[in-house]
């Protein structure tokens, strides 16, 4: 058996999940009078804040907290209206199926959120075995601004490594998939690393890149993987 970790938000999807709450917000706020209207285009800024984060400008953690934070307020309606947008790319099912087939324990570790994953993942049909992923509290039907979970100040590489101990799965014959600088423990930890159209802090520490889920599974199959 092998282990594939990959990545989500950028990878698995080519949707950002906190810029389609960003989104949310932001209509909400064209209909409203209260005093966030005054934050002005949360999606931008967030757009933004992912950016830096991603090309390891600023702390992924640091990062998270302060897009979480300008969602404070969002009815929990409207959170879950952007989950519900959240989709795999193309040729992800048939990615995921040929591991299934193959007996590969297949893993999505993300800084992003548990809702927007199985949102995306119950859409399309595909399982896969471990989701470790973060949250957004909610209080009175409203998003709070915060997030807990283990991918904030957690790493990749620590989450990778006790999955590997609970499965019994040697880390030098664990494949890790990702774009983003927070995927960066992971994909240096791995036996062999796949940037996924990696941003240029990432790509150096990749084995090899792809940029689709073809060139992935041609990759997979060429290693004997699946």
């Amino acid at each position: 058996m092998t282990l594939v970790a990959f990545d989500f938000d950028g990878t698995l999807s080519n949707s950002e999940m906190t810029v389609l709450l960003g989104d949310q917000c932001d209509t909400v706020e064209q209909n409203s009078t209260s005093d966030r209207a005054s934050r002005g285009n949360v999606a931008d800024q967030m757009d933004d804040i992912t950016e830096q984060a991603m090309n390891n400008e600023i702390e992924y953690a640091e990062s998270l907290r302060q897009r979480c934070a300008l969602l404070e307020g969002l009815p929990e309606v409207d959170a879950q209206a952007a989950f519900d947008q959240v989709v795999l790319r193309p040729g992800t099912e048939e990615v995921v199926e040929a591991l299934d087939s193959a007996g590969v324990y297949t893993a999505i570790l993300t800084g992003g959120f548990e809702r927007g994953v199985e949102s995306a993942l119950e859409t399309a049909g595909v399982d896969v075995e471990t989701l470790i992923a973060n949250r957004l509290p909610i209080e009175d039907g409203e998003l709070t601004g915060e997030v807990e979970g283990p991918l904030i100040e957690g790493t990749k590489d620590d989450a990778l490594d006790i999955l590997t101990t609970v499965v019994d799965e040697p880390m030098d014959e664990t494949i890790a998939v990702g774009d983003g600088a927070n995927d960066l423990p992971m994909l240096e930890a791995a036996g062999f690393a796949i940037g996924f159209s990696p941003k240029p802090a990432v790509e150096p520490s990749c084995d090899v890149v792809v940029e689709s889920m073809p060139e992935l599974l041609d990759v997979l199959e060429d290693r004997g993987v699946c």
